[in-house]
This record gives structure tokens, C-alpha cells and sequence, in this order.
């Protein structure tokens, strides 16, 4: 196997070396975004389930407790609000979109890299092509047409390079808009737990007040 894939990084010519780095920065990026983008590791059920069984503000300190147990994203935008629960809705909606801004990276880290590798492969397998060709010219001008051999390395270098290109970049494009669409829900819904979480907030405000 490895013996294989040294001849086709040797047919290919040159750029090879970097298509090949490419699929392996590709690769990682695939399998670390499947592991990571996983909705029980980000919507956690424990603080799902705190906040739909808080009924008081007497909640609101076993609720942080459980947001100091469980770490991740969505636990350190819970207790942001859970923190400013004194301030107006306005107020916790600009602290919880400041601190969402930062996390939400952490959801996003490495997709404009798979981004920006679907993009190059094809075209690194293009530049292949025409330096290919370009080996095929020099060969006819110089040797002519008469021997095949001589002709067979540059036409396959040009078609080997296009082929990995391509073979690279439509699966990671494919991944990247998986991934891109998938951290569009997640995110979506995280929006709407912390806004349950800060209208049940509002209504304990308001239930107080009218008591009082």
C-alpha cells in the first residue's frame, strides 16, 4: 500500500507533495469536526434540563452549580446569563451575544481551512495538467512522436494530478458545507435555550414585582 501511493506521488511529479499534504490537513480537520460536532458534547443534557426545570430564582444557584460542573459551550453562555439575571432584557442579550461571538469560534475553528483546501486541490490538480503538458510538448519537440515512452510520463503526470485534485476536493468541500450547515443548527440552538433561559428569568422578575 504505501509502496503504491509512493509510485503515484512519483508519476504525479511534483505536486503531489503538496495535494498529498493537503488531503492529510483534510483528514484531520474531517475527523476532529466529527468528534467535536457531536450535539450531546456541546448540548449538554444536564444543563438542557436544568433550565427547563427551573421554576424560581431560587434555581438560579443550582442551576450555576451545574454550569461550573459542565464545562463547554454552552454552559459558559448559560451562566453568562445566569450571572446578569439582575440586568435588563437588552443588557443580556448585548453580554450574551459579546461572549457567544467568542465561543461560537471555538464551533467554527478550522473550517476555512477545509474551506480553503477544497478550493486549491482542483486547481493544484490543474497546474498539474499544464505542467504535464507542457513536459508532453518539450518531449515531442525535442524527441518527437516516434517513442510513446518518452511521452508517457508527462501525459501521466497531468492526468494523475487532476484526478487526486479533484479526488481531494469534492469530498472536503462536501465536508465543509456538513460541517458549516451543522454548526449553523447548533448554534441556532443555543440561541434558543439562552433565550428561554432569560424570558423565564424576565417572568420571575416580573412575577416578584407583582407580588410585592
Amino acid at each position: 500500500m504505501i509502496l503504491q501511493i509512493w509510485t503515484l506521488l512519483e508519476k504525479g511529479g511534483i505536486l503531489m507533495i503538496p495535494l498529498f499534504l493537503c488531503s492529510v490537513a483534510a483528514l484531520s480537520i474531517i475527523i476532529e469536526k466529527i468528534v467535536s460536532l457531536r450535539k450531546a458534547k456541546i448540548l449538554l443534557p444536564e444543563i438542557i434540563s436544568i433550565i427547563e426545570n427551573m421554576s424560581s430564582e431560587k434555581d438560579i444557584p443550582i442551576a450555576l452549580s451545574v454550569c461550573d460542573k459542565q464545562k463547554g459551550i454552552l454552559s459558559n453562555l448559560i451562566r453568562q446569563v445566569l450571572l446578569h439575571k439582575g440586568s435588563d432584557y437588552i443588557q443580556m442579550r448585548e453580554e450574551l451575544s459579546d461572549r457567544g461571538r467568542q465561543e461560537i469560534r471555538t464551533l467554527e475553528k478550522g473550517l476555512d481551512i477545509l474551506e480553503t483546501i477544497a478550493t486549491i486541490t482542483p486547481i493544484l490538480g490543474l497546474l498539474g495538467t499544464v505542467l504535464g503538458m507542457i513536459k508532453v510538448f518539450n518531449v515531442i519537440s525535442a524527441k518527437g512522436i516516434g517513442d510513446p515512452a518518452l511521452l508517457s510520463g508527462g501525459i501521466s503526470e497531468a492526468l494523475i494530478t487532476t484526478a487526486v485534485g479533484l479526488s481531494i476536493g469534492i469530498p472536503t468541500l462536501i465536508f465543509f458545507n456538513y460541517f458549516t450547515r451543522k454548526t449553523e443548527n447548533i448554534i441556532l440552538d443555543i440561541e434558543k435555550i439562552s433565550n428561554d433561559l432569560m424570558r423565564k428569568i424576565l417572568s420571575y422578575r416580573q412575577s416578584d414585582s407583582a407580588n410585592q
